[in-house]
C-alpha cells in the first residue's frame, strides 16, 4: 500500500526495475534470526553468520523506491552435499561411489528464483506501471532468468552481464566472448551519459551474437570505462536497442548501491534490534524501507521534485527531520504556562525511559589481576 501511494503521490506511469543483493553482518552465535547463513566477510577476509536480503528498486524519470524485497539463504542440504563432494573428490573418489545431489528444497530458492518471483509480484500488485527494462550484474545473467523476466515484463528490455569466459559463436566458430571482442571486434572511444547526468569517456564495442549457454542470440556489450584495463560484457534481450542506449541504461544500476548506502546508513536497515524469527527480521526490515517511502513524502522533498530539481539526500533529510522536532518541541514548552516545570517533568520522564547502560569496554569495578612477578618464582628467572 506504501508503494501504491508513492506512485500515485508522483503519477509514475514507467520505470526500470533493478535487481541486487545485500549481506548484513549478525551475532556470530545466533540461532533464532531468519535465514542467517555463513558468509564470507568482505572486510577482513574471515567468516561471519549473516543476512542476506533480495532487493527489487523501481527507478522512475523523477524518484527511485524501494518495491519488494525476500530473505535469501543457501540449501543447507546441497551446502553440506557440495562440500563433501568436493572432499570425496580430492581424495580420488570416483562421481559414481559419491553421493547423488539431493534435490533443492522449495523453502530455500536460489536467487534468481527469488528476483522472478519478486518481478511477478510487481507486475500483480502494479499491473499499470508499464516496465521499460530490466537490469541485474552477472549472477542474473543465465538465459533461464533472462527469458522469463523478459516474458514477465511485458517484454521488456533485460540487462545483464556475461562472464569473459562464456561463448559465443561467431562465423561457425565457437570461442570466448574475452576473446572475440579482443582480437575481432575491437572497442572505439565514445561519450556516453551516465544516470541522465554527467557525461563520460567509454571504450565500447558491440555485436548481436549467438551466445552459447543461451542457445540464441542477444546484444553482447563489451565496455571499458576510463582508465580501467579490463572489459565488463553487458549481455541484452531486445535486439532493438541500440548499444549507446543500453550502456545508458544499465548505468541506471548503480542507484541500487547508492540506496544500500542511504539504507544502512540512515534508515536502520542492520542497526535496529534483532528480533527473532522470520516476522521479527521483516518487521525491523519494513520498517526501514517505509522510513524511506516516508521521506519520499516530506513536503520539501515534494515540493523539490515536483519543481524539477535535484531530490535532497536522505542524511539531510533526516537531520532536518530530527531538527524540527526539536523546534516543534521546544514551541509546545513555551505555550505551557509555566514551561520551567514542564521542563522539569519531562526531564524525570526521560531518565525513566532513557537509562544509561553499563558498558564492557572499561575495567572499572572489575579486578584487573595481579600484575606482577612472584617472588617465590624468582629462581625459575635463573640460568
Amino acid at each position: 500500500m506504501s508503494v501504491v501511494l508513492i506512485l500515485k503521490r508522483y503519477g509514475i506511469t514507467e520505470g526500470v526495475l533493478a535487481f541486487d543483493e545485500s549481506d548484513r553482518a549478525r551475532s556470530k552465535s545466533t540461532k533464532r534470526i531468519y535465514k542467517v547463513y555463513k558468509q564470507k566477510h568482505k572486510g577482513s577476509g574471515g567468516y561471519v553468520n549473516g543476512q542476506t536480503i533480495v532487493l527489487l528498486l523501481l527507478v522512475t524519470s523523477s524518484i527511485t523506491v524501494p518495491v519488494g524485497f525476500f530473505f535469501y539463504m543457501p540449501d543447507p542440504a546441497l551446502k553440506h552435499w557440495d562440500k563433501e563432494d568436493k572432499r570425496l573428490k580430492k581424495s580420488g573418489i570416483a562421481k559414481k561411489d559419491r553421493p547423488i545431489k539431493p534435490e533443492r528444497d522449495s523453502a530455500y530458492p536460489t536467487k534468481t528464483e527469488i528476483a522472478l518471483g519478486l518481478l511477478k509480484e510487481f507486475k500483480v500488485a502494479h499491473s499499470l506501471i508499464k516496465i521499460k527494462g530490466v537490469l541485474a550484474d552477472a549472477l542474473y545473467g543465465e538465459k533461464a532468468f533472462m527469458d522469463e523476466a523478459a516474458k514477465e515484463s511485458g517484454g521488456s528490455q533485460v540487462i545483464s552481464q556475461l562472464r569473459k569466459n562464456q561463448n559465443i559463436e561467431y562465423r561457425g566458430r565457437i570461442r570466448s566472448v574475452e576473446s572475440y571482442f579482443n582480437s575481432i571486434n575491437k572497442g572505439i572511444d565514445q561519450i556516453i551519459r551516465v544516470r541522465g547526468g554527467k557525461e563520460i569517456k567509454v571504450t565500447v564495442s558491440s555485436a548481436r551474437l549467438k551466445v552459447s549457454s543461451h542457445s540464441k542470440k542477444r546484444f553482447v556489450i563489451a565496455l571499458k570505462y576510463d582508465g580501467e584495463n579490463d572489459y565488463r560484457y553487458l549481455v541484452a534481450t531486445d535486439l532493438t536497442w541500440r548499444t549507446q542506449d543500453i550502456i545508458q541504461a544499465y548505468t541506471l544500476r548503480w542507484m541500487i548501491e547508492v540506496f544500500f548506502e542511504d539504507w544502512k546508513l540512515y534508515e536502520g536497515w542492520g542497526r535496529e534490534a534483532k528480533q527473532l524469527d522470520e516476522e521479527g527480521s521483516s518487521r525491523g526490515l519494513i520498517l526501514s524501507l517505509l522510513f524511506d517511502h516516508c521521506l519520499l513524502l516530506h513536503p520539501e522533498q515534494i515540493a523539490r521534485i515536483e519543481s524539477k530539481l535535484p531530490a535532497y539526500t536522505v542524511g539531510s533529510l533526516q537531520r532536518k527531520s530530527q531538527m524540527d522536532v526539536l523546534l516543534e518541541f521546544i514551541t509546545s514548552l513555551l505555550e505551557f504556562p509555566d514551561p520551567g516545570d514542564k521542563l522539569k517533568e519531562l526531564g524525570e520522564l526521560i531518565k525513566d525511559v532513557f537509562q544509561l547502560m553499563p558498558s564492557g569496554k572499561h575495567m572499572i569495578g572489575r579486578d584487573l589481576g595481579r600484575l606482577g612477578p612472584t617472588a617465590s618464582l624468582k629462581y625459575c628467572s635463573a640460568g
